[in-house]
This record gives C-alpha cells, structure tokens and sequence, in this order.
C-alpha cells in the first residue's frame, strides 16, 4: 500500500475510531463519565444516562462520521465539487432517517438552523451565516483527503465551498480550514508537528471567509493551548481540557481541544481513550483529534481488533471511499 493511501484510511479510520470511542460518553459531564464507565479504554455500550445514543451498541458511529461519509460520496460524485443544495437535501434526508429510527442522533444546532433557514428561501450563502459550532470540522476530513494543501488558499477555499450552508463565519471556516489542513498536510507526509503549523496557518487564513462572528481565534488559541497542555501530566492535561480549553461544541473549545491532544499525543489509541473519557462533546472531540492522528502516522498505530470491531458494526468500506477521494487529488 503506498504511504499516501495508508495514512488517509488511517485519517478516516481514525474519524470513525474516535467517534465510536466517544459515542456512550457524548454530552456527559466528566463525573458522570467516571461513574458510568470509568476510564474508557475500549469500545463499550452506551450505557445508562447516555440520552443521544441510547441502546447503540459498542464500536457504533454517530453523526461525526456518518456526515463525513455523506460529504465523502459528495466530493466523488461532483468530481471534487460539491452541489451544496444537494449537500443540504441530504442532510435533510439523513436526519428524517435517524428521526425513523427513534435515534436523538440528529442534526447539530448550526446545521438544523441553517437549512430550516434554507429551506425558508435564504440564499445558501446567507443561510449559515450564524454557524460557529464545530460541524464543519467534524466532517472536512474527506476535503483533507481530497484535496492539497501546496496552496493554503486554495485549500481554505475548498473548505469554505464545503461549510458555506451550514457554518459560513470566520470561526466555522477557521476551524474547519485547521483540522482539514492537518490531515491533508499528514496525508502528504508531514509529521504531526509540522502539520499543525500547517492547520494554524490555515486557520488564520479561514478566519478571512465567512461572516465575522465574536469568539476565540482558533489559530491564536491553538497557539497559546499547545504549549500550555505540552509539560502537564496527564491528569493535569484533562484538567485543563475540560476546565481551561473547554470541549463543548463551540469551535474554539471542541476544536481547539482535539489538536492540542494530536499534538501531546505519545501513543494515538490512549489520547482518543482521553478525549473519549474527558466529557463534553466527547465523540466530535476524539474524531477530530483521531483524523489528525491518523493521517500524520498511518493505520499501525491503530488496533486491529477496534479496526475490526468497526468495520463489522457499521459496514463502512473505507478504503473504497478513500480511494475515491485520492483520485481527485491526483
């Protein structure tokens, strides 16, 4: 397997990995978490106060993975453009398919406000102009792979194109240029380091599109988290992820969160069981931090028997759909 391919399943792996480590813990509080599960360090059933996936089993996705999978197909199907009235009808089509399930694993907030806007007749560019949560970020991982950071403007374009629907401000685009741009610079072979100077760059550069909202600049943010987290230990980190940096869906917490565990991250598995167990917006914050961790070391750093696990409860083909996104980035 060349290594270009290996590090995007390993990004996309990493997604879903993250996502189902997070799934029981979603939306709960850190005492809580501690409570119903202890420390996670496997896939486990959602467990008794677990609202959003109630009864999934372990190893399930949720939204996080499931949106990126959809913005996938996309991308392959419009030859590396997105038809973003398509891309809001299929929203719209996923969620009335979770509603029939009887799931609360819905729509986030920016989103459903933005097409409820969209569908009221607001033109797609104005639509999802108070969007400032992290769905963006959560599911850019399929434009890291499809597309090239050599021009970060470029990129950034891309990425706005993508997140215009739904969270068209200078935070949504920031933080979704971040973790898109540490993907796709991994995927060409950046080391985890260097590829978050490439996110923060990107950062800075999505903090040009979009509508202005007030918030924390992600770049400035990232800048200041990294070396704040980078000499605590463990138990300390945590502390100052969910006290300090915050992991609630707002992009300059959650987002801000996920990059700075990938960058004090010692061994890729343990630092998605920590965003898994430290409360919050605990799936989105693990996904994120797994895409990175994934496109900026390969599919070894990630378990077999989890990557099985995966496969055999969600049926994701992976591969297939990465291959795809490769070949518009050639």
């Amino acid at each position: 397997m060349s290594a270009d391919r290996d590090r995007a399943i390993a990004a996309f792996e990493g997604l879903a990995l993250g996502d189902a480590l997070g799934m029981p813990t979603q939306s709960m509080s850190r005492n809580e978490i501690a409570c119903d599960y202890g420390l996670i360090t496997r896939f486990v059933d959602a467990g008794p106060r677990q609202r959003i996936a109630a009864g999934m089993p372990a190893g399930s996705i949720t939204d996080d993975t499931e949106q990126a999978v959809l913005l996938a197909h996309l991308l392959i199907e419009g030859q590396g453009r997105v038809d973003i009235d398509l891309f809001a009808q299929r929203l719209l089509d996923w969620e009335r398919t979770m509603e029939a399930k009887g799931s609360l694993d819905l729509l986030g907030p920016s989103t459903k406000a933005a097409l409820q806007r969209l569908g009221d007749g607001v033109p797609a560019s104005e639509a999802g102009r108070f969007g400032t949560t992290n769905g963006a970020a959560m599911r850019v991982t399929p434009v890291g792979i499809a597309v090239g950071v050599e021009s970060i403007p470029a990129f950034v374009d891309a990425v706005a194109h993508t997140s215009e629907v739904t969270h068209n401000t200078t935070l949504g685009i920031a933080s979704a240029s971040a973790v898109g741009a540490a993907v796709s610079a991994g995927i060409a072979g950046a080391s985890l380091a260097d590829a978050l100077d490439v996110a923060i760059a990107a950062a800075e550069v999505g903090a040009t599109r979009g509508h202005w909202v007030a918030g924390g600049d992600i770049a400035a943010r990232l800048r200041w988290a990294i070396p704040y987290i980078t000499p605590l230990g463990q138990d300390a980190r945590a502390d100052a992820l969910y006290d300090v940096i915050g992991t609630s869906v707002a992009s300059q917490e959650s987002v801000v969160a996920a990059l700075a565990i990938a960058a004090v991250s010692d061994d890729p598995w343990d630092s998605l069981c920590l965003a898994a167990t430290l409360g919050g917006d605990t799936d989105t914050v693990a996904a994120m931090a797994g895409a990175v961790l994934g496109a900026t070391h390969g599919t070894a750093v990630w378990p077999d028997p989890e990557r099985a696990t995966l496969e055999r409860v969600n049926h994701l083909d992976l591969p297939q759909l990465v291959d795809g996104l490769l070949a518009l980035r050639e």
